[in-house]
C-alpha cells in the first residue's frame, strides 16, 4: 500500500546515528506505510528541554494523525517537558512515561540472556562495556548485567563507558585486554563489540580461546565479524509494528491508556563465545 500524504505519523527524534534509532525508524516506517500512512520526520539534535518543547510546539503547524516519540536520553523526563495532549502520542524508550503508552525491546532480558550464556560457558564473572549513561536502554542493560551477576553470586566488575561507537570499544578493549582475569565481555551494542574484537586481536587476545564476547542487536554485519559475534538480536520489525498499532489504535478509539509493552528478544550463539581457557 503507498501512502497518503494525508495521513501522516510524525516521528520525533535526536538522532539517527545510533543502529537501534535508525532502525527503530525503518521499522516504523515500514508498518505505517503497510497501513497507508506517510512520515513526517522531525529531528531535534541535542534533545534540549527547550528543543523538545519547540518541536511540540512546531506539531502545531502541522498535520499529523500521531506522534511516536523516539529519544532515549534521559532529557526527555525533565519536568518542564509536557507531551501534547492534542494528539495520540507512544514513546519508544526503556523508561515508562507517566500517563502515555510506551512501546520497547526488552533491554533487561537481551542482558540476562548475554551474561548467563557467558556464565553458562563457565566463566567466573563477565566484564562490560557499557552504553552513554544518558541512555535508558544503556540502563537498563548494566542494571540486569550487574542483578545477574549477583543472583549467580559472583564478582561484579566496575563497567566501562563508551559512547556506542566501535572507536569507544576499541579504545576500551584495549583496557580489557591487557587484564589477565577478562575472559568474558559483555558490550551494549554490536559497534562496540566490534571495536573490542580489534582490541583483543591486535593484543594477542584470541576469541573466543582466551576471551568471549558478545554484543546487543544483531546488526546485519554481526555474522561476518571475525569471529562470527554472539549476540542479543533485537526484533525491530515486531517493534515497529506494535509502535504503529498501538498509535492507530489511539486514534481509532481517541483514549490512552498507560500501557507499557517490552518486545522479546533472543541469544543468536556464534563463533566469538567458548568456555574460559582453564
Amino acid at each position: 500500500m503507498l501512502p497518503d500524504p494525508a495521513r501522516s505519523i510524525g516521528v520525533l527524534t535526536s538522532t539517527l546515528a545510533t543502529l537501534g534509532n535508525s532502525r527503530t525508524l525503518d521499522a516504523v516506517a515500514r508498518a505505517a506505510a503497510a497501513e497507508g500512512f506517510a512520515i513526517k520526520l522531525m529531528p531535534l539534535g541535542k534533545p534540549t528541554r527547550d528543543a523538545v518543547t519547540d518541536a511540540f510546539r512546531e506539531l502545531r503547524n502541522h498535520v499529523v494523525d500521531g506522534l511516536v516519540v523516539l529519544v532515549e536520553e534521559y532529557d526527555l523526563d525533565w519536568p518542564g517537558i509536557v507531551f501534547p495532549d492534542s494528539i495520540p502520542v507512544v514513546v519508544v524508550d526503556s523508561n515508562v512515561r507517566a500517563g502515555y503508552p510506551t512501546v520497547d525491546t526488552d533491554q533487561a532480558q537481551g542482558a540476562v540472556l548475554a551474561t548467563e550464556h557467558l556464565l553458562a560457558l563457565g566463566h567466573e564473572t563477565v566484564w562490560h562495556i557499557a552504553g552513554p549513561t544518558d541512555s535508558f536502554a544503556a540502563e537498563h542493560r548494566e542494571r540486569a548485567w550487574r542483578r545477574t551477576l549477583t543472583r549467580f553470586d559472583r564478582t561484579v566488575p566496575v563497567p566501562v563507558v563508551g559512547d556506542w561507537t566501535a572507536g569507544s570499544g576499541y579504545t576500551l578493549g584495549r583496557v580489557l585486554a591487557h587484564d589477565p582475569a577478562v575472559t568474558a565481555v559483555f558490550a551494549a551494542n554490536d559497534q562496540m563489540a566490534l571495536g573490542l574484537l580489534r582490541a583483543l586481536h591486535e593484543s594477542g587476545r584470541s576469541v573466543p580461546g582466551e576471551v568471549s564476547v558478545v554484543g546487543f542487536d544483531d546488526m546485519a554485519e554481526a555474522a561476518s565479524f571475525w569471529p562470527p559475534l554472539t549476540t542479543v538480536r533485537q526484533s525491530f520489525a515486531e517493534l515497529g509494528d506494535r509502535v504503529v498499532r498501538t498509535l492507530l489504535g489511539e486514534v481509532g478509539s481517541g483514549t490512552r491508556t498507560a500501557t507499557l509493552e517490552r518486545i522479546p528478544v533472543s541469544l543468536v550463539v556464534r563463533g566469538s563465545t567458548g568456555p574460559p581457557p582453564w
